[in-house]
This record gives structure tokens, sequence and C-alpha cells, in this order.
């Protein structure tokens, strides 16, 4: 079978990498409810997108706004801007700019992210701001603001269609340039980072679970449990039995030191480091796209 469906779930040690709306003097993070009454906090695929883009080096898609919408420019082509194979585009012409009726072009989005969810509640901690440093220098009144803060674990998971990359109707790139574009994102989100109120945070995997198969099924999304500094075991085993296919053909990495249970992992999962992982997924895709020359 052709396996062209890739997708990895990984997990990130950060600390209050996304904020939303605040209140007042409060800077407030992102955060969504369970039926528990918990609350996680979360950074948003697009914020994880941004900072994808902007180190692999491809924000460089022009845009316009004559739609009223700020949207990719109608010139703008797979063949020259990775971004746009990679995550689509809506892209809007007038009728004197496309020679025709005009209208509106999309291309939905190969690679997809979720959400970086936290795996450990948010416990309602703040930190206490001011600006005595400079104000001193004047002798004048302080200012002050407070900022929700949370430390935890997050997971994401990243589901790409290797058959589409390079592929936007009659419009086909070389499978070279295909594949190298597979292991740029792959590499990014190996070292990703994240600037964020004079911090940078690193978002580098401390756990890895995927690979290449016949299915386009982000097999292990909203399958990582942690518990007491022990990732589930149990859970992904069950996702490994239940097909050939996909025990057969899964990678699992983990960082020695992060987690309770990591020799564990090692054990039962055969789980290697995650820069081995990224280096074997990497392989894949370049398995990929020469079985694609082949056929």
């Amino acid at each position: 079978m052709n396996r062209n469906g890739l997708t990895a779930t990984m997990i990130f040690l950060a600390e209050s990498a996304n904020y939303g709306e605040g209140v007042g003097n409060i800077s407030a993070l992102k955060k969504m409810s369970r039926g528990n009454y918990e609350q996680y906090t979360y950074i948003s695929r697009q914020a994880m997108r941004y900072n994808m883009m902007q180190q692999a080096g491809w924000d460089h898609t022009p845009v316009d706004g004559k739609s009223g919408v700020v949207q990719f420019a109608p010139s703008a082509t797979i063949v020259d801007y990775p971004e746009i194979d990679l995550f689509g585009y809506m892209k809007t012409s007038s009728k004197e700019e496309s020679g025709s009726k005009g209208g509106a072009a999309t291309r939905s989005a190969v690679v997809r992210l979720s959400n970086a969810i936290a795996l450990e509640p948010y416990q309602s901690d703040l930190e206490f701001l001011t600006n005595m440093g400079l104000a001193k220098r004047q002798n004048l009144d302080n200012g002050i603001a407070q900022s929700e803060i949370h430390r935890s674990f997050y997971t994401y998971t990243i589901t790409a269609d290797l058959d589409r990359i390079g592929v936007d109707g009659e419009t086909v790139i070389p499978q070279e340039e295909r594949a190298k574009r597979m292991k740029v994102f792959l590499d990014t989100i190996r070292f990703l980072y994240r600037d964020i109120k004079g911090r940078r945070e690193n978002l580098t995997p401390v756990f890895i679970v995927g690979g290449r198969y016949d299915r386009k099924n982000p097999f292990f999304e909203n399958r990582i449990v942690l518990q007491k500094g022990n990732i589930r075991i149990d859970t992904l085993q069950e996702i490994l039995r239940s097909g050939n296919e996909i025990k057969e053909h899964t990678f699992v990495g983990v960082t020695s030191g992060i987690f309770e249970n990591d020799t564990q992992l090692k054990q039962e999962l055969q789980a290697t480091t995650v820069a081995d992982v990224f280096e074997r997924l990497k392989k894949e895709v370049d398995m990929y796209y020469g079985e694609s020359n082949q056929s």
C-alpha cells in the first residue's frame, strides 16, 4: 500500500507561552475548560504556525488587502512559496486581475496542526509586575501589572498528506523539492522555540510518537495522558495493538530524565531518542518520494 499519511504527536515543556485578551492590568493566558471544571492553558495552532513559518524562513509569501481582507496575493504560487504549499491559501482576485470572472481560489492545508494543550491544569498563579527599575530613575510612580503564569507539559499533533505536497491543480513541483520542504518542516519543529514577553521558550519535543501510515489519521492525538510525571503507556499500547500496520510503522522517542517512567517507555515501547525519531521520519519522507518517482 501507499503510505502517504505522516503524523506525529509530541510533548514539550513550556511556560506561559500564549496570551489572549486581558482584563484591566491583568494579562490572561489562553485557556479552555473540561467537564471536571479544570482549566488547561493552550498555545493556539495559529501561534504555533507563526513561529514555524518564521523559523523555517517561509514567512515571505506576499499578501495584499485589496479585497478588504488580508490574504495571500493572487500572484503567489506553491512553486515559489512553501508556506502556501503546506498550509494552504485563500486568494481573491478581481476580474481585471484574473482576466476572467474573478473570484476566490482556495487550497486546503496539506499539513495540519492541533492546538498545543497543557497536560497539567492551570492553578490560577499570578505574577506581580512593576516598572520600579525605570521609575526610580526619575522618582516616578510605579506602573503595576499582573500576568497569569503556568508552567506545564503541552502536547500537539501534526498530520501531513505527503501525496498533496507540491501538487496544486496542474502545478506539480519536483519530487526532490517536495521531500526537501517536508524535511525542513520536520527540522523546524524539532528545534522550535517561541519568543514571548522578553523570554524565549524552548518548544523542542521531549517525547514524540508517530510514523508514516496508509491512513491519514492523527492516531495519537488526544491519547497522551500524564499522571504524576508518568506518560500512560497502556493508552499508547492499545493504539499500537489496533493494527499491525500501526505497530510496524510507529516510532517512539523520549528524552531521558524528564518523565518518571522513561525507562519503562524505552523497554515496553522500544523508545529511542527524540532526535532518532526525527531522523527516521525524514528517511520515511525520502522513501515515500523515492517510491513515487518509481511509480
